[in-house]
């Protein structure tokens, strides 16, 4: 058995991240994510996975890519780049107004 039908049966059909459910029918949807990345790391218990939606999945890998990429993988020492855009430095501006 493979550690993906490990996995269905030792955790609940549903994605840990959008928490949502997934039946026989659509649990092709349903994937197990490695939380450390590294597929070879299977342990019997299931402590390196987690059940994700398709879409969860691939947010959790382009957030891993995006943070090597830009230095923040926790590997290479240096720390993550700061966001710069503040979507509410106005507001008190625009509060005032009304």
């Amino acid at each position: 058995m493979g550690y993906r039908e490990r996995a269905l049966q030792i955790y609940p059909w549903i994605c840990g991240r959008c928490t949502r459910e997934f039946t026989r029918v659509n649990l092709q949807q349903l994937t197990v994510h490695h939380r450390d990345h590294n597929h070879d790391n299977n342990p019997s218990d299931g402590s390196n996975w987690e059940l994700l939606c398709l879409y969860c999945h691939d947010n959790e890998h382009s957030r891993y890519l995006e943070a090597d990429r830009n230095g923040a993988s926790g590997q290479s020492g240096m720390p993550a780049k700061a966001a710069t855009h503040n979507p509410f430095a106005a507001l008190e501006a625009l509060l005032k107004k009304k």
